[in-house]
Parts: C-alpha cells; structure tokens; sequence
C-alpha cells in the first residue's frame, strides 16, 4: 500500500473540530452540546446581501476575474476608504475565505525553510498553512497574566535569525480575544522596518472592538506600506462564514503580481459569494451597533460567569469573540474529551477547543480553553453552569 506523504502525516488536527465525532457521540445519546468551541455565530446575515444572491438570475454561471469582480473590488475599495484604509482595486485580490488569501501570502512571500513569527497563542490554521508551504513557525508567548498583550520588542528580536522572513498577527485575535493598540502595531512597524520583514496581519474581526476601544489596521502603516499584507474576510464581519469570500490586500507590486498567480492558478473565486460580499458592503451601521452590543452581553456573561468558577481565569478581551480561560485542569485536551464522553448536567455538557491546539510551544496552553461565545446569552449562561459543575467532580481537577 502506498504511503501518504510527510506533510499529510505531520498535518495537525484542528483543535476547533477534532472533538467533533466526541460531540456526535453525546448527541446520540442525547447529551445537548453546548457549542462553545468554534466561532460560528449565531447572528443572522443580512438580510439584503442574502437578498442579493437569492435575486440574482444569471443563465451561466461563469468564472469571474481570477481577482474578483471588478465591481466588488470596487465596493471593497469604498468599505475600506470608511474604514481609514486607502487602496485601490488592483490592489485587492479576492480569495476563497480568508484562507486562501493566507496560502497565497505565505507561497508568494516565503519560501520553504523561512521563518515566520507569531505571538502564541494563536490561530490553529496559520500552523497548518504554514505546514503546507514549508515555512517554519517561530512562537514567541504571550501571557495571560497580561490579558496576552503584544510581547516585547527584545522578545521578537531573540528569535529573529537570517531564515526569518515575516511576523504574523491576528488583531483583533483568534483564540484571545485581545485587540493589539495603535502603539503596539507601531511597535511591530518598527521591528518589520529594521529587519526588513513582511508584515501579515488577519483582521477578519475588525468590527468587533469593545468599550470603546478603536481598531488600528496594519494598512495605517504608510512608511513601511511595501511590508505590508492584509487579511480579511467577509465570514464573521457579517456572519456568512459558509460564503467563503475573503481578500489579501497589499500596496507592494511585486506581492500583488506573485499571488495573481496563484489565483489565476485557481481560477476564480466563488461566484454567489462575491454577490453576498458585495451587498452586505452597504450593510447599515445600525446593524453592526446591534452586533456589538449583543456580544458584549455574551462576553461578560462567559468573562465575568468563568471567573466566579473557583480556580479560574479569564482576561476580559476587547475584541472578536473568543477567549482564553485557564482552569484548574491537568490537561485540557483530556478534559474537553471528558466533558463530552463522561459528562452530563442536567442533560448537557459543554465543548470547547482544548488550548494547546493554539501554541506552537510544547507543554504551553495545558490547563487552558478557548472559549466562543458565539451563543445566545441563555446559553452561555448554562454552558457555564456546566463547567462549573463539572469542575466539582473532574478526575483531573488540580489544586491551582
């Protein structure tokens, strides 16, 4: 029998859905799962970009622009100028969800053997795209105790190396929660503009910042725009993840030339979703205050239940809708699995995605969770009921 590569061997498990056979196995048995490991809200989609996709009556679906439909690259443009990002539409790559723009950043920037650097814990899936690219992660930690604020530019500086290419950020960011400020993204400037890195940065949450904080993008960096590659995507901003349409964006030319080649190699993105894409541009601002303001009930619901849980920690995050809480656990992979295949209260029990999916580190994020509070506010306040309940009786439960 043939042998399946290296890669496909050392491919890592999402640690967002590895669980999921666990969780089928307890609706089986009729165990109600309470999803808090994966961030699919809730939130209804527009209904006018829902609107434009079902109106839309085209005899012949065909391929589009292999950079998107010049039209919603245009909209785009007129989104992002609202924003306070200046761009122009060959400047904009439409992709197959912000995935897609990854690969094509990471093959058009780095080559296999390069170093990437990535303040942990962070998004699963950078892992897995670097993997397929060949490019090599160089973590460095961010810590809870500091709500897992950007780390020192002495702590970039030490595992920067010849090999070392770009730094990644995800801001707001996945798992945390934290929203980088503007002196930070300066910071990151600086250390870009010294060593001559690339700088990437996912900001697929920039609507959701809280208690008045502002987001601060990447693209605001003028003096070093030719480092710069943004990544964003219309999945959570207008809560459409199963649209799959996303965008890199970069002033840098020869960026731009590189990856229109992989997404001519790709042909085009997907049809339908650049309609939904396009439509939801023009979404009301009274939507997004809406938005905003049921998701900051879910979090302090989530932030402010977990910390009243004896043992635990949860840094309250400004932004996306995701955080880290540490437990008093001695595995957090082991105990995710328990919940889901030894435990029940009243009936339910509660799935997370197990930390140590989100560090690169050994030995890092075994005692924590991220949470999604992508639920209804009654829900969440029964899934922490859950946690708290199983803590009482885990095996596993420590004395910290």
């Amino acid at each position: 029998m043939p042998r399946i590569s290296k890669k496909g061997q050392m491919m890592p498990s999402s640690p967002i859905r590895k669980l999921v056979p666990y969780s089928d196995a307890a609706k089986a048995r009729g165990v109600h799962v309470y999803h808090l490991n994966i961030g699919q809200p809730d939130i209804e989609t527009p209904k006018a970009a829902r609107e434009a996709v079902r109106n839309t009556d085209i005899p012949v679906i065909a391929y589009t622009h292999s950079a998107g439909n010049i039209v919603y690259r245009q909209k785009l443009v007129e989104y992002y100028e609202r924003v306070g990002i200046h761009v122009t539409t060959d400047e904009i790559i439409v992709t197959t969800g912000g995935s897609e723009g990854l690969l094509f950043a990471f093959n058009s920037c780095l080559d296999p053997g390069d170093e990437i650097i990535i303040p942990e814990p962070y998004y699963a899936n950078y892992n897995a795209f670097a993997m397929m690219c060949g490019v090599v992660v160089k973590p460095i930690i961010s810590s809870i105790e500091n709500g897992f604020a950007l780390p020192s530019i002495a702590d970039f500086e030490k595992v920067i190396t010849p090999r070392t290419k770009a730094i990644m950020i995800c801001n707001p960011n996945n798992p945390t929660g934290y929203l980088y400020s503007k002196s930070e993204i300066l910071k990151l400037g600086e250390i870009a503009k010294k060593h001559d890195l690339f700088l990437f940065a996912d900001e697929v949450y920039r609507e959701f910042c809280y208690d008045g904080a502002k987001h601060y993008s990447v693209m605001e960096l003028t003096e070093i725009a030719d480092h710069v590659v943004l990544l964003d995507s219309v999945s959570k901003r207008y809560s459409a993840c199963g649209v799959r349409t996303g965008a890199l964006i970069t002033h840098n030319k020869e960026v731009y030339t590189a990856a229109m080649k992989l997404a001519q190699a790709r042909l085009s993105p997907p049809f339908y979703g650049q309609i939904l894409g396009w439509a939801a541009v023009d979404t009301p601002k009274e939507y997004f205050d809406n938005v905003l303001s049921e998701y900051v009930a879910r979090r302090n619901t989530v932030v402010n239940g977990v910390n009243a849980i004896p043992g635990c920690f949860v840094p309250m995050p400004k932004g996306a809708f995701y955080c880290v809480a540490r437990l008093p656990i001695d595995d957090s992979d082991r105990f995710c699995k328990w919940l889901l295949e030894e435990f029940s209260y009243e009936g339910a029990t509660v799935m997370f995605a197990p930390a140590t999916g989100f560090y690169s580190a050994k030995g890092q994020g075994v005692n924590e969770v991220r949470i999604s509070y992508c639920l209804n506010v009654e829900d969440l306040k029964k899934a922490v009921k859950c946690l708290e309940e199983a803590l009482k009786v885990y095996p596993g439960r420590t004395t910290k």
